[in-house]
């Protein structure tokens, strides 16, 4: 016996089974990403093998102990974890923007992991305005119903990008004229300092490691929040909270 803690956040975000799964990928579902039992040879799975081609699913291969804990029903060695919203392409979002003269603000989480921090962030990036949250397809949290719970149902409300590539994503924004802004402790400007009236991408990092060395480059803004005490570090949706409202405060003050 499995306590509902053991299994899966949730069973209404999981698909089971090779023949259900196949038929989500056909139909377009959301899928967050798909775990496959390490070693399996069954004929089914040679289908599925033949759907998955050419296309980019975030898989993992794990032991069938994991998939165990996941459902306690008939999955056949496979699970997919579906999201409960479509994702969407960050383009349509910044050209739609632009032709309605709007200054476009965009929030990107990069590894952030925890789903609850995740929740908040995006409770208070739907409470302040920002057009939409880019996170990675891999090594990242993903929208999920308790997500969506904590976010006070803002998930429903806010589009989410996810992308295959940030870097790239980063890339497209900056062509674009977004300028990147990176909140990171390892610079010597304080956000209130900083800029952040014009046309805007604020990074967050992940909860143990911060921003990617990668992605740090390629800001063009890198700012810090201020602190006096003991301790060198905020949860990251606290961090996100007041580097939003700061940017809020500034555009509310053009």
């Amino acid at each position: 016996m499995y306590s509902k803690k053991e299994r899966f956040e949730d069973e209404e975000d999981i698909i089971f089974g090779v023949r259900a799964v196949i038929e989500a990928i056909r139909a377009e579902r959301p899928i967050n990403k798909i775990l496959i039992q390490r070693g399996m040879q069954k004929e089914l799975f040679k289908e599925l093998k033949e759907e998955l081609a050419n296309k980019k699913y975030n898989l993992q291969f794990v032991p069938i102990y994991k998939l165990d804990r996941m459902t306690r029903k008939n999955h056949q060695g496979v699970v997919a974890q579906v999201s409960p919203i479509r994702y969407h392409d960050i383009e349509p979002i910044l050209n739609k923007l632009y032709e309605d003269g709007e200054v476009p603000l965009f929030l990107i989480l990069d590894r952030v992991t925890d789903v609850r921090n995740f929740g908040a962030i995006a409770r208070t990036a739907e409470c302040i305005g920002v057009h939409a949250i880019i996170i990675p397809n891999k090594d990242s949290v993903s929208v999920t119903a308790d997500a969506i719970k904590t976010s006070a149902g803002a998930l429903n409300k806010i589009p989410v990008c996810k992308v295959e590539d940030l870097h790239s994503t980063i890339h497209f924004l900056k062509e674009s004229g977004v300028q990147i802004a990176a909140s990171t402790e390892k610079s010597e400007r304080l956000l209130f300092d900083a800029d952040f009236t014009v046309p805007l991408a604020l990074v967050m990092g992940s909860e143990e490691d911060g921003i990617s060395m990668k992605i740090l480059a390629d800001a063009d803004i890198k700012a810090k929040i201020p602190m006096s005490g003991t301790i060198d570090s905020l949860n990251v949706s606290v961090s996100a909270g007041i580097m939003l409202y700061e940017i809020a405060r500034q555009r509310m003050m053009e």
